[in-house]
């Protein structure tokens, strides 16, 4: 039986990331040296299209990984993990917390290596100079007044689940007393 046949299948015909039915075909998860059933997928033509081109990805069509992610082949796994990581949405962090891939398939997802080379891309360091990226826990080092309020982040408070912010590498955004803020990256120190 052919990959393709052996897809439609698995899948019942469906696109295996978002259930779409049309403009079907094989998508096969790049980066990796190895060729089968299991690093292949089915996939409809607007779900190859943005995974392909980061430039067309639309967020709220990428919501249905909130039920493939789930799905019991790697392939599934490997893209749903790869684009939460690519879409920056609150929702998507959320996702990924409740996300859990065995270590050898979690290899697998981040042998793509987005980002890496870039240098276009900005990053974002604690006051030591540590890399922060999406997600990460910070401590603030200061007391820190918050702007257009009243509130005093205090030093020694924990910042759980940064959003990096892509125009200003000083910045990032994390939520002190449920309240949302912007931090300059020199006042935290990573967890």
């Amino acid at each position: 039986m052919s990959l393709e046949r052996e897809l439609q299948k698995r899948s019942n015909a469906k696109c295996e990331l978002c259930g779409n039915e049309e403009n079907l075909s094989v998508y096969t998860v790049p980066d990796i040296k190895e060729n089968s059933l299991q690093t292949n997928l089915y996939a409809c033509k607007i779900c190859i299209l943005q995974m392909e081109d980061s430039e067309k990805i639309e967020p709220n069509h990428w919501r249905c990984l909130n039920e493939s992610m789930w799905s019991e082949h790697d392939a599934v796994k490997i893209m749903a993990w790869r684009m939460l990581h690519t879409i920056d949405e609150d929702w998507t962090q959320d996702l990924l917390n409740m996300m859990y891939l065995e270590e050898d398939v979690l290899e697998l997802a981040k042998a793509s290596g987005d980002g890496e080379d870039d240098e276009n891309k900005l990053i974002h360091r604690d006051v030591n100079g540590v890399i922060l990226e999406h997600g990460d826990s910070v401590i603030l080092i200061k007391d820190l007044k918050v702007k257009g309020s009243s509130m005093v982040a205090k030093q020694g408070t924990a910042v759980r689940n940064i959003r990096l912010d892509h125009e200003n590498e000083t910045y990032i955004e994390g939520k002190v007393d449920g309240q949302q803020i912007v931090i300059i990256t020199e006042y935290v120190k990573k967890l």
